[in-house]
């Protein structure tokens, strides 16, 4: 089986960071409570340079900030988008971008529900369980416009559910219960420095 599938296509080789990474500007994080993480995002509907250059920063974002997926509005931008760079289960790796995702829904008949540890880039520090279903398809559009389909199981199953959640309006926290949020953010409050300063050490990692 391919170890790398980009856009959903096996490759037999790929570089440690996503190229688009290297055409990026680092954009600012949004956190848990900033009105645009919030709200449900506006369809893409410009494709070209500009898109292009988002997914670039956006990718690079994502790597200063040690992630797997990163949508468009946990860097402030209100647009249907997010890229990811993730694992599965069986340890193949999983690259690209979707344009205006959808999560399919599909039969609980044919899929279970994992607890299962999950963090996100806008609520620096905080890791709590969320039960998400063990395989998940999302169709959308690449940067050019056209239908792509992108298929995870396990871990990435739970990073594309995460990361649809995300240009939906929503953030982890809304799944869990009242006490079990209170307990994210008090971890955010114990370790947001720890992990702010990380991600300041591999800009200038970067930089230097």
């Amino acid at each position: 089986m391919p170890s790398v599938f980009v856009q959903g296509r096996p490759t037999d080789s790929y570089p440690r960071l996503a190229p688009e990474a290297r055409r990026g500007q680092v954009r600012r994080i949004t956190e848990v409570g900033e009105g645009v993480l919030h709200k449900p995002c506006r369809d893409v509907t410009e494709f070209g340079p500009d898109l292009a250059a988002l997914i670039a920063d956006m990718f690079l974002t994502m790597y200063i900030a040690d992630g797997a997926g990163l949508a468009a509005n946990q860097v402030g931008v209100d647009l249907r988008l997010f890229v990811y760079d993730c694992p599965d289960d069986d340890g193949a790796r999983h690259v690209g971008h979707i344009v205006n995702p959808v999560l399919e829904q599909l039969d609980p008949t044919g899929r279970r529900l994992l607890d299962d540890h999950e963090g996100c880039l806008s609520v620096p520090g905080a890791v709590m369980d969320v039960p998400r279903p063990d395989r998940a398809v999302v169709r959308g559009l690449d940067k050019d416009g056209e239908p792509i389909t992108i298929e995870g199981s396990g871990y990435f199953a739970r990073c594309l559910a995460h990361e649809t959640d995300h240009v939906d309006g929503h953030v982890y926290l809304d799944r869990l219960s009242q006490r079990e949020r209170k307990d994210a953010l008090r971890q955010v409050a114990d370790r947001r420095e720890e992990v702010l300063a990380r991600r300041a050490a591999n800009i200038e990692a970067l930089s230097g």
